[in-house]
């Protein structure tokens, strides 16, 4: 709670001494003053700094106070832009306290809500998001303990070769070289295209989800987590494989793979959920360059067209969107480890 607290507050100091006036890039370089004054005035620019923040933590909260009568106070219950709000009792002539869901402003250039832009392009990154976990899992612990099986032989050289290679290379730029080899160079074999969303247009059958599109955007997404879990599933196994008695089970002459799955297996799940969260932010982190180079219409192309067009509102509601999401991840994979492992106790971490 206290995290999400500060993130609230450096995102809106920070964002508020930019050196960009929204009114400028809305109404363009030849706006008037009185254009200029309209605008600031609409979204609250020509309050003070602490009065704006005040606002802001008002619209954020789901408990607030809101203007139920005048409608040029800053702090005005519109029915427009609070949708969901329900009010819970009144109090003096014009007050009312509201129970809502976060209120995350407008858009300074299409006038939409954040909010409806974040839910409306949510679905499309969580679509890629799960799809290169799923990648990233599947093939990674399966190659990190492979190339832990194999450690001392040439192809167990070559995985952890490649996990390098995955942990090192830049994503744009991973991007762009699969998005011109398979779907430019070898486009005739692979049918993938260069770029394109989950749904397509048909003009006979209408919208559609089009899958092929979700390959090429996920197999680069999954790379670095893909990576990394190499790394870490083959240190863990390791490091698992030469304990007491894991040595002891196979001095009994237990099986390889009663050995490898039955004991190993499950002592190395557990840290591994823990170590989860890192790469799932670089994850995040991955999704703006991966969704704009390949045309994705997710948050991440969301958040590159809000930078070039100085959408601030949109930008604050895309880094608090991915913060809280962050927060999320990091305090379920907490609870997921001490309940595979009940040795833990989170007080102590």
């Amino acid at each position: 709670m206290l995290l999400t607290a500060g993130v609230i507050v450096i995102v809106f100091f920070i964002f508020s001494f930019l050196p960009a006036d929204p009114a400028l890039g809305i109404s363009g370089q030849r706006a008037d003053q009185s254009t200029t004054e309209i605008i600031n005035h609409d979204f609250s620019l020509d309050q003070p700094a602490y009065i704006r923040f005040a606002i802001y933590i008002n619209d954020l909260l789901p408990l607030s106070i809101y203007n139920r009568k005048v409608k040029e106070s800053p702090i005005y219950l519109d029915p427009a832009k609070y949708r969901s709000a329900f009010k819970m009792f009144y109090f003096g002539t014009d007050k009312a306290i509201v129970f809502k869901s976060p209120y995350l402003r407008r858009s300074f250039h299409n006038k939409e809500g954040v909010y409806d832009m974040l839910t409306s392009r949510f679905k499309d990154s969580m679509v890629l998001v799960t799809a290169s976990i799923v990648l990233a899992i599947l093939f990674g612990v399966f190659l990190g303990i492979y190339s832990a099986v194999k450690r001392n032989t040439f192809i167990g050289k070559i995985i952890s070769f490649i996990s390098l290679a995955g942990i090192s290379l830049p994503v744009f730029f991973a991007a762009i070289v699969v998005a011109w080899l398979f779907g430019f160079v070898l486009h005739r074999f692979t049918g993938l295209n260069m770029t394109g969303g989950l749904y397509s247009v048909d003009p006979f059958e209408g919208e559609y989800i089009n899958w092929k599109n979700l390959l090429l955007p996920a197999i680069v997404l999954s790379l670095k987590p893909m990576a990394l879990i190499i790394r870490q599933s083959r240190r863990l196994f390791l490091e698992v494989m030469s304990q007491q008695h894991i040595l002891a089970a196979k001095a009994k002459g237990v099986r390889k793979t009663m050995l490898l799955f039955n004991h190993a297996w499950l002592n190395t799940t557990a840290p591994l959920v823990l170590l989860s969260y890192k790469w799932l932010g670089s994850l995040l982190g991955a999704l703006v360059f991966t969704e704009f180079i390949f045309n994705w219409n997710g948050i991440g192309k969301l958040t590159v067209t809000a930078i070039l067009n100085t959408d601030l509102p949109v930008m604050m509601g895309i880094i608090l969107f991915i913060s809280v999401i962050y927060i999320l991840i990091y305090t379920c994979a907490k609870l997921l480890y001490s309940t595979l492992d009940p040795r833990v106790d989170l007080k102590m971490r």
